[in-house]
């Protein structure tokens, strides 16, 4: 906070303002709508937007991540308390509220030792095949409460407004923008009117509830919502720290990832610098806020930044400004927000979750790398399948299963003489000069235990296939560590080759590995010699034969 505060100018208040009055009014139907999809009263939503938000400002680095109640962290909360706690009893609330403490408390020692770059471990294919399997789940378990009931049976009233809010919600996402650009409004202005429909429609359907006394036709509602701020209180439950430690570091883990993500993308647009473990740092305090203050784990969400960015936040004083104003929000009469209709609720859920299908990442994916296509194809249907811990389990286990495959199996070209010029070139891609008794293979990855096998099978292959071979140089230009045991495998192919006959040369070894590899006793006993370039090695093993 000290970082921004210190730049702050007027002239950002007026942006910060707009941008915090907006969100705000984003935030409360929002907020109660993922509250009930964590199995949670309502006015929990608010409850969890308030703390969080001004915590996340303190110490978050981020100038314009929104940070409260999100649709899969919301999911990932009610898979977690569902077997220990009858939604909404007093345990569940007690438990709702542990589930956040704990998963702050991962997020801010993680935070505290630096350890943020283990969320460049998931993939962004894994993580999209998780986000569209959540999303599915979330838009499923909303049909009973958009129709009034489980299909086939439903109540015709609620349906009605459930299915009405849910067209005019697509409406305003496809089109709305579109039209209103078309009437003359600014692009920024139609983009904030789109993020606002949400509110929009939640108000006239809750007018019309009340105008048609749909409530007593048995429209269900969020029902009464206490007034005046949560209490600040660390009620847990001793029985239970077990049962949540691995929902909480998975939730944990989940936070950090899709804050990251909305952080990000925007920062990339103000060409800001964000600190991975100052994120940890805020996301951890804004979730032991919301623990605190009743609340459930809480995450940046990239549509609710999306629209702060949008509405000319500055820095994170926007994010005061919207705590400040939900905060006054349950101070005042609540009775208006009791009457809120749950279908219409559960129909910006739907749409919610709708834009969260990251079908554009599969059909890239499938286009450029089908190993990552399959791995957010089994990602997502492990979560529909076996559930949201065992998707974020399946897609941690992708995402390095997938980096160690392709680490193991390094991709070594065999390179020629590009004619007249002393450059070296794979012979599968240019018309490039090569010599009967002189292989050229370079590798193209660093030399560790997991792959150092798989090379020197590689190298075996090609001598097999070049048996006029007297002279095998490594072009060594990509690789940039190698480790004790590719060492041992680079000694043992020497002494091979050796006993064969057959030279063993290097080129273009870098500083760093060259010092290594002095520190040992591979080069005096190299059956061969070490050059500064593939040139240098051509021209000088082909003078001395």
């Amino acid at each position: 906070m000290l970082e921004w505060l210190r730049r702050y100018r007027r002239a950002m208040l007026a942006g910060d303002i707009s941008a915090g009055i907006v969100v705000a009014m984003m935030m409360i139907p929002q907020g109660m709508a993922y509250a009930l999809v964590a199995g949670l009263p309502p006015v929990v939503g608010i409850y969890a937007s308030i703390l969080p938000s001004l915590l996340y400002a303190l110490f978050g680095s981020s100038m314009t991540q929104s940070v409260g109640p999100m649709a899969i962290i919301s999911l990932m909360t009610a898979t977690a308390l569902a077997p220990l706690a009858s939604s909404g009893t007093g345990l569940y609330l007690v438990l709702a509220a542990q589930l956040a403490l704990m998963s702050g408390a991962v997020l801010l020692a993680c935070g505290l030792l630096r350890i943020g770059f283990l969320a460049n471990f998931f993939s962004r294919p894994v993580m999209s095949g998780f986000t569209i399997g959540s999303a599915i789940l979330i838009a499923l378990a909303q049909v009973k409460v958009l129709l009034g009931g489980e299909l086939p049976r439903f109540h015709l009233p609620s349906a009605a407004m459930g299915i009405a809010s849910l067209l005019a919600l697509l409406f305003a996402r496809n089109y709305l923008g579109a039209l209103l650009r078309k009437a003359g409004v600014r692009a920024t202005a139609a983009d904030i009117g789109v993020r606002l429909a949400p509110m929009l429609v939640v108000v006239a359907a809750t007018a019309l509830s009340v105008g048609f006394d749909l409530q007593a036709a048995g429209v269900a509602t969020t029902g009464a919502v206490p007034a005046g701020l949560p209490g600040l209180n660390l009620a847990t439950s001793s029985a239970h720290w077990r049962s949540l430690v691995q929902p909480a570091l998975l939730i944990g883990f989940m936070t950090f990832l899709i804050s990251m993500s909305a952080a990000q993308t925007l920062a990339l647009k103000r060409q800001e610098k964000l600190n991975s473990n100052y994120e940890l740092i805020g996301l951890g305090a804004a979730n032991i806020g919301s623990a605190l203050s009743g609340g459930f784990p809480v995450t940046g969400s990239i549509s609710r930044s999306a629209v702060n960015f949008a509405a000319g936040a500055n820095t994170p004083l926007a994010s005061i400004i919207t705590a400040a104003l939900l905060a006054t929000a349950l101070v005042a009469p609540t009775g208006w927000l009791a009457l809120l209709p749950l279908p219409a609720l559960a129909a910006t859920i739907v749409v919610a979750v709708l834009g969260m299908l990251e079908l554009s990442t599969l059909r890239t994916a499938w286009r450029y790398d089908r190993g990552d296509a399959t791995a957010l194809l089994a990602t997502a249907g492990g979560v529909l399948a076996m559930g949201v811990d065992a998707g974020v389990i399946i897609g941690v286990v992708l995402s390095m299963g997938t980096l160690i495959w392709r680490a193991s199996r390094p991709h070594i070209a065999v390179l020629g003489r590009i004619a007249g010029t002393e450059h070296f070139r794979n012979i599968e891609r240019y018309p490039a000069e090569t010599r009967t008794d002189m292989l050229m293979l370079r590798i193209d990855a660093n030399l560790f235990f997991g792959n150092v096998e798989a090379v020197n099978q590689r190298i075996e292959d090609e001598l097999r296939s070049h048996p006029a071979t007297r002279n095998l140089v490594l072009v060594m230009t990509a690789v940039s560590s190698i480790d004790t045991s590719a060492l041992f495998g680079l000694s043992e192919l020497n002494q091979s080759l050796k006993q064969h006959g057959i030279g063993l040369h290097l080129a273009e070894v870098k500083g760093p590995v060259m010092d290594r590899l002095k520190d040992s006793d591979f080069p005096a006993a190299l059956n061969g010699e070490i050059f500064l370039s593939a040139a240098m090695a051509w021209d000088g093993i082909s003078s001395a034969a």
